[in-house]
């Protein structure tokens, strides 16, 4: 468990020099470890829930669409967002930002704002749905990226449905 503290925490990076910025960063939170894990179980649970509140409220005639995209968006958010409890929002973006996943970052912040403007500026329901769309898949892309060859084996798997 102790491992698991220390490479959650960033303190165990596999390298022998000296503490880093983010090392330093994390040092210096406040956050004990059981409060790094209720934040994220509380910030995660929040976002699915988004999510499905979203997905049910979709049927309603009239705002129903506007209503899931929005609760969608800030579900995705949240869940993003509940990995800065164990890892610090400063190794969150640092990861983000990696190159086996900064497209599909770009891409689903891209597709989230663009689900809120079509929500609420443009008033534009198919357009919304749209976008939450590709949120969904850039996000899951984004997420199998954590996953060792599990990027490798969907491009497989649809090269042979293909």
């Amino acid at each position: 468990m102790d491992k698991l503290k220390k490479v959650l925490s960033g303190e165990d990076d596999g390298n022998t020099e000296g503490p880093g910025i983010l090392e330093r960063a994390n040092q210096a939170s406040t956050l004990a470890w059981g409060t790094r894990m209720k934040g994220f179980i509380i910030c995660f649970i929040l976002g699915v829930l988004c999510s499905i509140l979203g997905t049910c409220l979709l049927w309603i005639p009239g705002f129903g669409l506007a209503v899931f995209a929005v609760l969608y968006s800030v579900g995705n958010i949240c869940a993003l967002a509940s990995t800065m409890f164990l890892i610090g929002p400063l190794r969150q973006l640092k990861t983000m930002c990696a190159k086996e996943r900064a497209l599909a970052t770009v891409i689903m912040m891209v597709c989230l704002a663009l689900t809120l403007c079509s929500a609420f500026w443009w008033k534009n329901n198919g357009l919304a749905l749209l976008f939450c769309v590709l949120q969904f898949l850039a996000f899951t892309w984004y997420g199998l990226s954590y996953i060792p060859f599990a990027r490798d084996a969907i491009m497989k798997l649809c090269s042979i449905c293909v």
